[in-house]
């Protein structure tokens, strides 16, 4: 096995011999075991044990035989012990959950302190089946049949391609002490229920099932990457980004067929679930949306606009007579002038002595409206933001600078005539949009 062990990392894991890793070690066969193939290599990695706590003196146990693995292996080592019961209590999710996230979490916090760029950990090949199994079981796409993956950003499995039972030969083979945990035997737990009970069935109607598996694996890993390479050019063609939003035509998702699972893989990662309402959006009246917990997903005349979710601002920030500068939530510039110079959407000039200070810098509120400059006749806010072919979220996002109740300025694109400079006029207001 360590034969394969090297001849696999020089293949599939060169990044391992070019750094320090942290291999993530439980004190069981597996991980154990990885930590002897990768001290054979002499491959340069630290060790992390978590103790959860959840087993009294056992859980102790298993802490010191991996401190002393680490000693008997030169090896640094980075000890932690949780309150795992706590975790869950207050963070309202079950064991195997605050588990993880108990421990990658400390991963992390030791790969940033030590400038670490790559957790090891030891899944195995029938780790990856016993995860197929679980998503097959409770419905899954393409990529909850694909196992687990060897590689991501930052962690590594480099014993993926091995058996539980030739990893635990080679431990009995080269006197490997190991411990047992034996809550891996309760088999109320959906993964070790199908461990002990479903696997060895398919073993038995198949020798050669677990093989048989791996290269079912690799075919499906091969047909998700060419799926994977179609929706991002198919995304690149379609969604079309302005600032933080995200637009995309109707009618060409309407042509794609199978549209419901273009739309999955389109937005999944905006955390969407509800994949009826998403498509029932394509066809809905303008206005419609739906979300997820991080975006908004918005049906605006015939295009889908995407955002991040964001409080609704109903803050107001004043601005007192003689203030040269505000600075929130946009940034505009005042000062006093003798006369009109240059003028834009951006730059304003108000009559002074028709304001009432201080003035308001707020978004637009039912009933608003203002006098367009140059129009004379009143118009409602609503309407001219309807007028002007804004999307909902573009409205949300303006602002507005009004005097007391008044619209003085649509602020970046219309102003109101009721504060314009006349022949009367003794005191000039400049404000620009920066």
């Amino acid at each position: 096995m360590l034969e394969n062990f090297r001849n696999h990392i020089d293949l599939h894991f060169p990044h391992l011999k070019e750094g320090k890793f942290l291999l993530a070690c439980s004190g069981g066969v597996d991980s154990v075991v990885l930590a002897h193939l990768s001290a054979s290599y002499e491959l340069d990695f630290s060790i992390a044990h978590c103790n959860f706590k959840l087993r009294g003196s056992e859980s102790d146990k298993d802490e010191d035989l991996v401190r002393k693995l680490a000693k008997d292996l030169g090896k640094e080592i980075f000890v932690t012990s949780f309150d795992t019961y706590g975790y869950m209590a207050k963070h309202k999710t079950n064991l195997q959950i605050a588990a993880r996230e108990l421990r990658y979490n400390w991963f992390l916090q030791i790969m940033t302190t030590h400038h670490i760029n790559t957790l090891v950990t030891a899944h195995h090949a029938d780790d990856s089946l016993e995860t197929f199994l679980i998503n097959l079981s409770r419905g899954t796409g393409i990529e909850g049949l694909t196992g687990i993956p060897s590689h991501t950003a930052s962690i590594s499995r480099p014993l993926l391609q091995f058996f539980r039972k030739e990893i635990k030969t080679y431990a009995e083979a080269n006197d490997i002490i190991w411990r047992e945990d034996a809550s891996n035997e309760n088999t109320k737990y959906l993964r070790n229920n199908i461990r002990h009970n479903i696997i060895p069935k398919l073993k038995e109607l198949n020798p050669s099932f677990l093989n048989n598996f791996l290269k079912t694996q690799e075919f499906l890993g091969q047909t998700q990457e060419i799926a994977n390479n179609h929706i991002s050019a198919l995304r690149e063609q379609l969604f079309k980004k302005e600032g933080q939003v995200e637009k995309v035509a109707v009618a060409p998702l309407l042509a794609l067929n199978p549209t419901k699972a273009y739309l999955f893989h389109f937005f999944r990662e905006y955390g969407f679930t509800q994949w009826d309402d998403i498509y029932g959006l394509l066809k809905a009246n303008s206005g419609k949306e739906v979300h997820s917990n991080t975006h908004r997903l918005l049906k605006d005349r015939d295009i889908l606009l995407l955002k991040p979710i964001a409080q609704n601002s109903t803050e107001v920030f004043t601005i007192e007579e003689g203030q040269a500068l505000v600075s929130e939530p946009i940034s505009l510039k005042f000062s006093k002038v003798k006369t009109i110079g240059e003028t834009s959407l951006k730059i304003i000039y108000l009559d002074k002595e028709t304001l009432k200070y201080p003035l308001i810098v707020r978004k637009c509120q039912k009933g608003d409206y203002f006098y367009p400059l140059g129009m004379g006749g009143k118009k409602k806010v609503s309407k001219y933001f309807k007028d002007e072919k804004m999307d909902i979220f573009a409205k949300e996002k303006q602002w507005l600078l009004c005097s007391g109740n008044n619209v003085v300025w649509i602020i970046g694109k219309r102003a109101d005539d009721r504060f314009k400079i006349t022949d009367r006029t003794k005191e000039i207001i400049k404000i620009i949009l920066e």
